[in-house]
């Protein structure tokens, strides 16, 4: 599913509940650190091989649930706010690579 996809099925299921009007960006984010720590909880407190082993197991789809719950309210935040996220991202690309040369040639 692309951005466009993902927002209008989250819009659609929040239209149908009656939380259009809930979705302002403070509330927004904050659902989005609660799953956030919903998708922690699946790996707090357990060695990389425990998470590898998690993920070869039933619970993986809990995992994969919270980040896709994570880029839903991801995604809504950054429209409700007027972000561009692609534009942000390259941009934000950009500065990291900036910032890697830099470091790499010691500024």
């Amino acid at each position: 599913m692309d951005s466009k996809e993902i927002l209008a099925a989250f819009d659609e299921i929040a239209g149908r509940r009656g939380w259009q009007p809930l979705h302002t960006p403070k509330n927004l984010a904050m659902a989005l650190s609660v799953e956030v720590a919903e998708m922690c909880r699946h790996l707090q407190w357990r060695s990389d091989r425990e998470i590898e082993q998690l993920m070869q197991s039933a619970t993986a789809g809990q995992v994969a649930a919270e980040l896709a719950d994570i880029q839903m309210y991801l995604l809504k935040l950054a429209a409700v706010l007027g972000v561009d996220m692609d534009a942000a991202l390259r941009d934000k690309m950009v500065e990291n690579r900036r910032r890697c040369a830099a470091s790499e040639t010691g500024k």
